[in-house]
């Protein structure tokens, strides 16, 4: 067996030799491999300064390491950088580069949303006669869509021949999910009829994608119209399809009708059992949503009752709305009630829980409510992250005169090691400017009530017609005999 001799007198194998040597390339590999990535994320110099420092480095590409460098560099720079380099790329490996390349560098660039991009690469796929496959199209077609480019999407659905991409069950069903997906109900509905025999064994992914393009739109009536298809098809609606339903009707009454919230939902949920399908917390947040929106505090709390009763557990958001609405209408004792219910229900909301009601409480100007909701943040979880609550207390505090609490503050999260973005110079009172509630002055009191309730409409200055002068009567006398 060939052997070496190592400087201390032990033998290496050959086997362990090539075992090194390997391990020298992939050291080798990854050098190369930091060095490419460093010039495709630096944000200095064009595109072309890009190709010519790529050109410099004496590296010889492969499949694999192009797709590393994309994964790498995509959240670190611009969508035409990747692209640019992935056409360098191309040039130096030629066919070596397969169709998968082509479709991940398509996905990455459709969620990056760059439209030009997109087509520079989609141009790139039809001239190399390249195969894009059905999950790359659905993200280009919701991407396209997103940023209103809805047209160009039904386009690329109508020439999927050119990219050796099927126009199967899947692909009608993305190209429907994706114009529905910012309403575009009609030119979806167009799709689904041109396509009716590729759609049939997938119907209620279809007819989920309609509801929620209504809901979008709130167009109950048609919302309607589709449960009704659904029934007459056989297809039972799910709680997805309600979900949906009701979505668009509690946001269509939230702008017209607010006092028919809870009515309407409530035959909503009722039509739910009687398919057996039981809501859950999320349709009951669709419309606590709502109410809390039109400020309807006492039915709010109803339904949350409502929802104990008929054995629906309320979740932290169900507890969210409720309270948020309370605060904001000045009930804060019934609102840390509701609190309290909710941990002594089991319950641990997020961080973003506390951190949102405690900047309604600072909103409304009761900072000490604030306090006491922080100080039960930190008994009751240990979710962390309370630099962003003390941020905005200390700023409250600060100007509104409080420094001494603010001080407090400050020193309590400085001995709990958590780091602020707000300034030191807040807790100086010659620095921080102090609001004050400024008293208006009473002149209501002054003004004629009734005078508000008068139309007063600006006088316009009119020319007024010229008039002939009447002609003077001649007063009749009696004359003497």
């Amino acid at each position: 067996m060939i052997s070496i001799l190592r400087s201390n007198g032990f033998p290496l194998t050959t086997k362990l030799t090539r075992y090194l040597c390997s391990h020298h390339l992939v050291d080798n590999a990854s050098t190369e491999l930091q060095e490419v990535i460093q010039i495709v994320s630096s944000h200095i110099g064009g595109l072309d300064d890009l190709e010519e420092n790529l050109n410099k480095v004496s590296v010889s590409p492969s499949p694999n390491f192009v797709t590393q460098v994309i994964d790498s560099c995509k959240n670190e720079t611009s969508p035409r950088r990747l692209l640019r380099f992935f056409s360098w790329s191309c040039k130096h490996l030629g066919s070596s580069l397969e169709d998968k390349e082509f479709n991940h560098v398509l996905r990455v660039l459709a969620e990056k949303k760059d439209y030009t991009a997109i087509q520079i690469l989609l141009s790139d796929l039809r001239k190399e006669n390249r195969v894009m496959d059905k999950q790359t199209f659905s993200l280009v077609a919701e991407t396209l869509v997103k940023i209103g480019k809805e047209d160009d999407a039904i386009g690329i659905f109508k020439i999927l021949d050119k990219f050796s991409c099927p126009r199967d069950s899947f692909t009608v069903t993305a190209i429907i999910s994706a114009l529905c997906s910012r309403g575009h109900v009609k030119r979806a509905l167009g799709v689904m009829h041109h396509h009716k025999e590729l759609v049939s064994g997938n119907e209620l992914s279809v007819y989920r994608s309609l509801l929620f393009g209504w809901s979008v739109q709130r167009n109950v009536k048609e919302a309607r119209r589709v449960i009704q298809d659904m029934k007459s098809a056989g297809i039972a609606p799910d709680l997805f399809c309600y979900n949906a339903m009701l979505t668009c009707l509690c946001e269509r009454n939230v702008a017209r009708n607010p006092s028919g919230l809870v009515p309407e939902a409530l035959n909503v949920m009722l039509e739910m059992r009687s398919y057996k399908v039981q809501p859950t917390s999320l349709s009951y947040n669709v419309l606590l949503s709502c109410l809390g929106r039109t400020r309807r505090v006492r039915e709010s709390c109803q339904i949350l009752e409502q929802m104990k009763r008929t054995g629906c557990d309320p979740d932290t958001a169900s507890y969210y709305f409720v309270v948020r609405v309370l605060y904001l209408t000045g009930r804060f004792g019934k609102g840390n009630q509701m609190v309290d219910e909710m941990i002594e229900r089991g319950l641990r909301p997020e961080r973003r829980f506390y951190y949102d009601l405690i900047g309604v409480l600072c909103g409304v100007k009761r900072v000490n409510f604030a306090l006491q909701l922080f100080e039960k943040m930190k008994r009751t979880s240990s979710v962390g992250g309370y630099g962003q609550v003390y941020d905005l207390l200390i700023t409250k505090l600060c100007k509104g005169g409080e420094f001494e609490k603010g001080r407090e503050l400050w020193e309590e999260a400085m001995s709990l090691g958590v780091t602020l973005s707000c300034s030191k110079d807040l807790l100086d009172p010659s620095v921080t400017e102090v609001f004050k509630p400024v008293k208006k002055r009473e002149e209501a009191a002054l003004v004629d009530p009734r005078a508000l309730n008068l139309k007063i409409r600006p006088k316009m200055n009119r020319a007024k017609p010229k008039l002939k002068p009447k002609p003077k009567r001649r007063s009749k006398t009696k004359k003497n005999i």
